[in-house]
């Protein structure tokens, strides 16, 4: 009986543990009612919980987007950052990741293409609380914006 109560308790504390580490997966689109913003305004992880996430530019209007994830209170400046590069010729090329703003920038997708999809994986923050994350194509992230809330 001992042994039966054990495993059973093994087999809890591994599902919990497996469902600690399971990855959680998110895709994004632009909203069919405004292709200037996400289809998602929030999503929710675990902290330091692994991320999936895709990027699925199926719009109406064919226009590129990116997805970056900033550091909270940090939107305003990558943004702006970002706008300030449509003077350079090489800014596609960059994807629009302005290079000043690389520390408050925790993750980001590359441009995608109209009817194209771009997946990336990464870590979520390990402090609790709500990451912004935005388009950082010039004048996109006034609208396309949301939140990642770590808790």
């Amino acid at each position: 009986m001992k042994r039966l109560i054990l495993a059973a308790v093994m087999l809890v504390t591994a599902a919990v543990s497996a469902q600690d580490a399971a990855v959680a997966e998110f895709t994004l689109k632009p909203s069919p009612a405004n292709p200037m913003m996400w289809d998602i305004a929030e999503l929710t992880a675990k902290p330091g919980q692994k991320i999936k996430l895709t990027v699925d530019n199926v719009s109406a209007q064919p226009l590129p987007h990116n997805w970056v994830l900033v550091k909270p209170g940090k939107d305003q400046v990558v943004g702006n950052a970002a706008l300030q590069m449509a003077a350079d010729p090489t800014a596609m090329a960059k994807h629009y990741i302005p290079e000043a703003s690389k520390p408050d920038i925790i993750a980001h997708t590359k441009l995608v293409q109209p009817n194209t999809k771009e997946v990336i994986e990464f870590t979520a923050p390990a402090e609790a609380g709500e990451y912004p994350y935005i388009c950082t194509f010039p004048g996109h992230f006034l609208l396309m914006k949301g939140k990642l809330i770590i808790k």
